[in-house]
């Protein structure tokens, strides 16, 4: 339980350049050997994605912003004046995907912003990072150790899904085995899956002067490396050994099997990711923090493609804590799967979407598939009265 009582009073998103549809997508990201990809229509069809955002400047076909630039530009939506961003006591910021692996993405976004020296930590991970990002800073400001922080979360997937990072191992493949230039599904499936976006949240110990603010009340993260294997990995190859580090193999090795690229065993997904990130984690979730279904007014559920919607719906009904769909909000087909950043993503559109009432709940899932985490959150709708 907190010792001060944590309020999300102010909320950012930012989706460079214009939507990018399903047509569109091949031509940014590039051919693969220059051949379109067979998987990508039958992909799309199961995620239900049908818009989505890239970093890519479609004039010059090049990065308009790195990672960094992208958390700075949602963290400074969020601060309105130069004296709201001056005044950050505690930074914390996230992504799966840093620009580099030295220094951490969270210094590289506090140069990026140029406010004074405040606290600033970077968590890493996969589509948890957010959220862990996110609680650090609740913590901090619940703790008294700081009356205001921000949390963000940002992602740039589109430079490591573009084809120049997989034309090595296409050329390999042919000049080596006499292979189609093909990606493993395992790759193609992400190329198709993944976007770019951030965003972020200002939390302070007393509720907003103005307007509704978010009282956070709990935030849960659980692992369950301890069960299962890696399902979604980058910088690393599956051995026979187990896996093996990008550092095992030398730079030719590294472009010739794509190493840096994101996979995932969609097989392991599927049979994994509703059963322990919702059921068993859930559980675990209710017998901490007891409570109704009928006592949610907002369910936030991150999932990566509509293909799991009904699937997360039967977890729930194996639980039985039922949440009617009617009362799940999602912006996954218009916004994209944007990684750490979706859970800021869909709560800055729904803040902002004149339907929230005082009083209201909602409780936000996240799940990451990288060994199988899970996190859960719950807010209350507070208005001035607070």
């Amino acid at each position: 339980m907190s010792i001060h009582p944590v309020y999300i009073s102010r909320i950012a998103a930012e989706l460079p350049f214009d939507a990018v549809s399903n047509e569109q997508m091949e031509t940014r990201l590039g051919l693969v050997g220059n051949k379109p990809s067979r998987a990508r229509r039958l992909i799309l069809r199961s995620n239900g994605i049908t818009q989505r955002h890239y970093v890519i400047d479609p004039a010059t076909g090049k990065a308009g912003l790195n990672n960094a630039q992208l958390a700075a530009a949602a963290i400074r939506k969020l601060c309105s004046t130069p004296e709201q961003l001056n005044s950050i006591e505690c930074l914390a910021a996230s992504t799966s995907a840093p620009d580099q692996l030295m220094p951490n993405h969270a210094v590289m976004v506090h140069g990026e912003l140029g406010n004074p020296p405040c606290e600033v930590v970077a968590t890493a991970g996969i589509c948890l990072c957010g959220i862990t990002a996110l609680k650090y800073a609740w913590m901090s400001v619940a703790s008294g150790n700081s009356r205001n922080a921000v949390a963000c979360g940002s992602e740039v997937a589109s430079n490591m899904m573009h084809a120049r990072n997989f034309n090595a191992e296409a050329e390999a493949k042919l000049e080596l085995l006499g292979k189609q230039p093909e990606l493993a599904f395992e790759k193609d499936f992400l190329r198709w899956m993944l976007s770019d976006g951030a965003g972020a949240v200002w939390l302070q110990n007393e509720p907003a002067a103005d307007g509704l603010s978010l009282r956070v009340h709990w935030i849960d993260i659980i692992s369950f490396a301890n069960q299962l294997p890696t399902c979604m990995y980058a910088g690393a190859e599956h051995t026979e050994t187990g896996l093996q580090g990008w550092t095992h193999f030398d730079a030719a090795g590294r472009a010739e099997q794509s190493v840096m690229s994101v996979k995932q065993d969609v097989k392991l997904l599927n049979e994994n990711i509703v059963t322990v990130t919702v059921e068993q984690a859930l559980l675990r979730v209710l017998e901490k923090h007891p409570m109704l279904p009928e006592q949610i007014d907002y369910f936030l559920p991150h999932y990566s493609s509509e293909y799991f919607r009904d699937r997360l719906l039967t977890g729930l009904e194996n639980i039985n804590f039922v949440i009617p769909q009617h009362k799940w909000f999602t912006n996954l087909t218009t916004k994209g799967n944007t990684g750490s950043a979706s859970i800021f993503i869909m709560l800055e559109e729904l803040f902002h979407s004149g339907k929230l009432l005082a009083g209201e709940t909602i409780l936000c899932y996240i799940p990451e598939s990288g060994r199988f985490s899970s996190a859960f959150m719950l807010l209350e709708v507070v208005g001035n009265e607070a």
